[in-house]
């Protein structure tokens, strides 16, 4: 395998967070455990978040602290404001993820505020980042907004024009938080993203499967130079503020698909896919995806 990609699973944060019946404590670290022996370092395990709004999410500071005992696992986090990329800090975070939404309406009923007041917050935080932390910035909506309809792409260029300055080193994430996002709009918005922003190096695409187009979507992405995705395993997830979003585009399939195409990704696929369908079985779980079920019969 000449090329590769890295996969950042995203299954212990965007697939657990709409579940209502808690996930026991134990059994997320057992989960975490058992994503990073699969060959899955890049793990996004939940959100320093109002216990409140996600209470699946309230014991992520004891998440961050086990992994500390997982070879090999890098842990992320979630964050959607100041207030709580603070939290994240001090409680040892080093690859917050900062989130705001290139729709006002879906920022608004995400975050509680105008986009513009979460670019200033970002724009705060990255020029007093501590030093060895490293940081990614998702944009919500880049492709299709539950409230607006379809995002214009000059309205992402645009927005990432307020916000690569500060940090052109950071990882920048286009998301297709509906699923309605196709590939050739995802083709063409990372390649003017691209053209407009040279000094941007890390660039990645986080897909929904909610009308099938997930994979195809991150196929696109690749095609347009794109070499870090966002998955779930079991095809968990669905954002509990963009209403009619389900699943996270799974896991297993995008590492399937990489692998036909000769296109390496660290990631044992054998030992994943018992993994995910223990997932399909998560109480108050949405599932997707197609390659386990094609690869055992215990997924039926």
């Amino acid at each position: 395998m000449t090329d590769s990609v890295t996969i950042v699973e995203v299954g212990p944060r965007d697939g657990f967070q709409g579940i209502g019946p808690f996930i026991p404590t134990a059994d997320k670290i057992a989960y975490l455990q058992r994503l990073a022996a699969a060959g899955l370092r890049e793990v996004e395990i939940g959100s320093f978040v109002s216990p409140r709004a996600l209470p699946q999410m309230a014991d992520t500071p004891e998440l961050l602290a086990a992994c500390d005992g997982i070879p090999g696992l890098s842990p992320r986090v979630l964050v959607p404001s100041e207030k709580h990329m603070l939290r994240a800090l001090d409680n040892g975070a080093r690859f917050p993820t900062f989130v705001l939404s290139v729709s006002e309406s879906h920022n608004r009923n995400n975050v509680r505020r105008h986009t513009d007041e979460s670019v200033a917050e970002y724009l705060r935080l990255v020029a007093t980042l501590p030093q060895g932390t490293d940081i990614r910035l998702d944009l919500s909506t880049c492709f299709d907004c539950p409230f607006e309809g379809r995002i214009p792409e000059e309205a992402v260029i645009a927005l990432l024009g307020k916000l690569v300055p500060a940090l052109p080193g950071a990882e920048i994430c286009l998301c297709d938080t509906t699923g309605k996002g196709e590939p050739q709009q995802v083709e063409r918005l990372f390649g003017m993203a691209r053209e407009a922003f040279p000094q941007v190096k890390r660039w990645a695409m986080h897909a929904h499967d909610t009308y099938g187009l997930g994979l195809a979507n991150v196929f696109a992405a690749y095609r347009s130079g794109v070499r870090i995705v966002d998955a779930s395993f079991a095809g968990l997830g669905g954002c509990p503020f963009a209403p009619g979003a389900t699943g996270n585009v799974a896991t297993e399939d995008v590492v399937w698909m990489f692998h036909r195409m000769g296109v390496a990704t660290g990631i044992d696929l054998d030992a994943l896919i018992p993994v995910a369908c223990d997932g399909t079985g998560i109480p108050g779980g949405q599932s997707g995806g197609r390659v386990r079920a094609a690869m055992t019969a215990a997924c039926g």
